[in-house]
């Protein structure tokens, strides 16, 4: 979707309105700290920052200093970045060869199972001393993964049912993780008094299923990657721990219309056959794997684009709303953001598709991964949509997940 002469002037043209808005209100500190301290290069090509076309980058005098808010050493392939001639920032220049990938947009399934068992929910039980938790009584919350207990291996529901019955009144020791820390503590069963058996007072859950689109797959390394986002469970937002999964392939079959305030789903089923690919991660970035043996992935071979390179305006995102086969469905990038704290929301996206929006209001759910492209290259895939606004969502950098990916 090249840009035309016309679109290159009006964003010239505001670029440098926005640049004489900055300079009056003082915003040099808020562009120092949007600017990472490293970008990433193909061979042959030089630093600029599309999407804030009104900063100029130069090669710094070996002799000289370098510019107030420098965060690299001045020598090497630093690049100091400018505003109307102003030092912002310098950065570091990393001269890498482009990637390509194969981009997908086709719909996957996802079948994993967790590395413990997940507390989902509490009940209190009544027993002949009234009503107890032991759970609660131990310190356990929402969102722990039990691991172990008295010294076996939790992995699963019934595995823990297990340990609790035989221990009858005896005291569990239990491990257990939360927010990336082990800890320990101890928990005494009590018997409920309308079933007789012995209970601990909580709900776990030791899997998931559901569905995704796959973004891309690294034909140099038979991975691939989908999702742009973890794996998390619905009822506590913790995300999963990976045991084993594997991706299958899926059929879309409908759509639930997004509203504002009331997010759509893409509807799907399963279709059997072979696994796709084994999962190996469940990260905060996506879900990766290995394709299986023999296994067919449709898409088509794109380069890779870096941060720096994508554009506000006019970019293409590929998914699937009804069947097996992907669509290019226009969309705005409206903002980027090369230092988010949160790695799922790199880009701002807006879809202006007309067909996309009467079938589905928007992004929905089962979109996530949906590759976006601008300029004949993968840019990045889409994470969320904005509940009040499902015309609008996230996306992530495509760097960041074939990063993770490798």
């Amino acid at each position: 979707m090249p840009r035309t002469p016309k679109s290159k002037r009006l964003r010239r043209a505001a670029a440098a309105l926005a640049a004489a808005v900055l300079l009056s209100a003082g915003g040099f500190a808020a562009l120092r700290t949007a600017l990472p301290d490293t970008f990433i290069v193909a061979p042959g090509e030089t630093l600029t920052i599309e999407s804030l076309p009104f900063l100029t980058v130069r090669t710094p005098a070996r002799s000289g200093a370098a510019p107030v808010g420098s965060t690299a050493d001045p020598s090497g392939g630093n690049q100091v970045i400018t505003l109307l001639g102003i030092p912002i920032k310098t950065v570091r220049t990393v001269t890498q060869t482009r990637r390509q990938v194969t981009v997908c947009g086709t719909p996957f399934g996802i079948k994993m199972f967790s590395d413990g068992a997940l507390i989902v929910a509490f009940s209190d039980l009544h027993t002949d001393l009234g009503t107890e938790n032991p759970a609660k009584e131990a310190g356990l919350r929402l969102g722990d993964v039990i691991v172990s207990a008295n010294g076996q291996p939790v992995r699963t529901n019934e595995e823990l049912t297990q340990a609790i019955s035989a221990a009858g009144g005896s005291a569990l020791q239990i491990v257990y993780r939360r927010d990336d820390a082990t800890h320990s503590c101890t928990l005494t069963p009590v018997q409920d008094r309308d079933s007789g058996s012995w209970r601990a007072g909580i709900w776990v859950r030791d899997s998931s299923a559901g569905i995704g689109t796959l973004t891309f797959v690294d034909p140099s390394n038979n991975t691939f990657a989908g999702l742009g986002h973890a794996i998390s469970d619905s009822d506590t937002g913790t995300n999963l721990p990976l045991l084993t999964g594997e991706i299958v392939p899926v059929t879309i079959t409908g759509c639930i219309k997004g509203s504002a305030g009331s997010p759509g789903q893409l509807k799907g089923e399963f279709t059997g056959g072979a696994a796709l690919g084994a999962v190996q991660a469940n990260d905060l970035t996506g879900v990766y794997g290995t394709l299986a043996e023999g296994a067919k992935v449709e898409g088509t071979t794109m380069p890779v684009a870096n941060m720096q390179e994508i554009e506000l305006g006019d970019a293409e995102i590929l998914t699937t709303i009804s069947g097996t086969t992907p669509r290019r469905c226009k969309v705005r990038i409206e903002r980027v953001n090369m230092t988010a704290g949160d790695p799922n929301r790199n880009l701002m996206i807006r879809v202006t598709d007309p067909d996309l929006l009467q079938a589905t209001g928007g992004i929905v759910q089962g979109m996530s991964g949906s590759p976006i492209i601008q300029d004949g290259k993968l840019v990045g895939a889409v994470t969320h949509v904005l509940v009040n606004d499902p015309t609008r969502g996230y996306g992530i950098f495509i760097e960041n997940m074939l990063d993770a990916s490798e």
